[in-house]
């Protein structure tokens, strides 16, 4: 068995980063796993780059070749809209002589169109990392539900007409990929059941997998030791917030996490807290005065991450929309509890008053609470920390996350060789 995975990049980004341990974790159950990205950073053998001779603006050129129809709306928000109409020579690639299932992932920055895909005869696997698959070109939809029908008068591109460019994607995905053989995977319950209410997906089969990482790599280290080494005060008590681009993202809930920090000194408890920052430069203004904040900036070594994980009491990601965000898998598996809001696929991961605390959606003082009551009682931290590292290795490590994908490539495979059966 033969598996191909296509990403955009092997390493940045979360969803590169799900990919990658997942083609990792096969391969370490000795399956025949390849990586195709345009950018290539890991030195893992079987990964391969599209254009290994060109330099690497030139991905960031066909990026902006791709969004270029995305000017024609200046009311636009400034969140991410993949059009993906370049060619693409990626699915012509000759290390696809020998693949048996083309397993996609996140396509877009220029990376694959939306037709080549459409031309595709080999079984496809789609691990969704968003919801662009079946949206008109968001990758979040912040709660529109356009996707639902067919886009159009789209609110991230601040139209108000039907037939605007996410009408123009919706049409070209159905058209194209009306007759694929694919089978959907979603990280999370919560995007899986909005890719069966989608007109894209609906008829498909669609199963949840969530992400798997090394719990060798992410494990509980000596608290002490751990904020020695990143010269941390060792007995201050720190809450942990990151993710790529972390205080500029307004959907990791940068904003909620400044009103939190404000409830908590409304009942002077921010004077005992400090703040630990990853995946961002250090802000202009303070997210609340009196706090002191340590900006770690990007940390692309996992062993430097778990050590940060680690060195925190416990880590909070109020994100407004997300699907299965790797930080909180990262951080339960270091046995630090996680407080996060009650939405996408947060309550798979979290569980209320076990390992974290699952807050109203977007209600800053119950997201307060939960760091207090998380923080307030050590037996009852040390009993969550314990809950936190089983669930990690019960649910999310490599090897579980593997079989659980060999099972369905096998039924993949299968259900192919019945198919060219009856055709022969």
């Amino acid at each position: 068995m033969n598996i191909l995975h296509l990403n955009t990049y092997d390493w940045e980004g979360g969803a590169a980063k799900a990919a990658y341990r997942l083609h990792m974790g096969l391969e370490q159950q000795g399956v025949k796993s390849q990586m195709l990205v345009a950018k290539k950073t890991s030195t893992n053998k079987n990964t391969f780059q599209l254009n290994p001779h060109i330099p690497d603006f030139y991905n960031l050129i066909r990026a902006k070749l791709d969004a270029i129809q995305l000017l024609f709306y200046p009311n636009r928000k400034k969140t991410i809209f993949s059009p993906a109409i370049l060619p693409s020579s990626v699915l012509s690639h000759k290390v696809l002589s020998n693949t048996d299932i083309i397993h996609l992932h996140w396509l877009t920055a220029g990376y694959v169109n939306v037709e080549a895909l459409g031309a595709q005869k080999r079984p496809l696997l789609w691990t969704l990392h968003d919801m662009w698959a079946f949206t008109g070109g968001c990758h979040y939809d912040e709660g529109c539900g356009k996707y639902i029908q067919s886009c159009g008068a789209c609110p991230h591109l601040g139209s108000n007409r039907e037939n605007d460019l996410s009408r123009s994607v919706w049409d070209r995905k159905k058209r194209a990929w009306q007759s694929l053989n694919m089978t959907i995977v979603a990280p999370s319950r919560w995007l899986a059941s909005s890719a069966r209410k989608s007109s894209l997906f609906s008829k498909h089969r669609i199963e949840v997998i969530p992400y798997g990482l090394d719990t060798d790599i992410f494990m509980p280290q000596e608290k002490k030791r751990a904020r020695k080494s990143l010269n941390l005060p060792l007995n201050s008590r720190f809450i942990l917030f990151g993710a790529i681009n972390a205080t500029n993202d307004e959907r990791k809930g940068f904003n909620y996490l400044k009103a939190m920090l404000q409830a908590l000194a409304h009942e002077n408890y921010s004077q005992s807290i400090e703040l630990l920052v990853f995946g961002a430069s250090k802000v202009a203004a303070p997210p609340l005065a009196g706090i002191n904040v340590h900006f770690i900036g990007q940390l692309r070594d996992e062993t430097q991450l778990s050590i940060l994980y680690s060195a925190a009491d416990l880590f909070v990601l109020p994100s407004i929309q997300d699907n299965l965000p790797n930080t909180v898998l990262e951080s339960l598996a270091c046995g630090t509890p996680v407080v996060a809001f009650d939405v996408g696929g947060m309550p798979d991961m979290v569980d209320h008053e076990v390992n974290g605390y699952l807050a109203r959606a977007f209600d800053e003082k119950d997201l307060a609470h939960g760091v207090k009551w998380i923080m307030e009682d050590q037996s009852r931290y040390l009993e969550l920390s314990k809950a936190a590292r089983k669930k990690a290795l019960n649910e999310y490590s490599l090897e579980v996350q593997a079989k659980r994908y060999l099972d369905i490539y096998e039924e993949v495979m299968l259900s192919k060789k019945a198919a060219d059966d009856l055709s022969n």
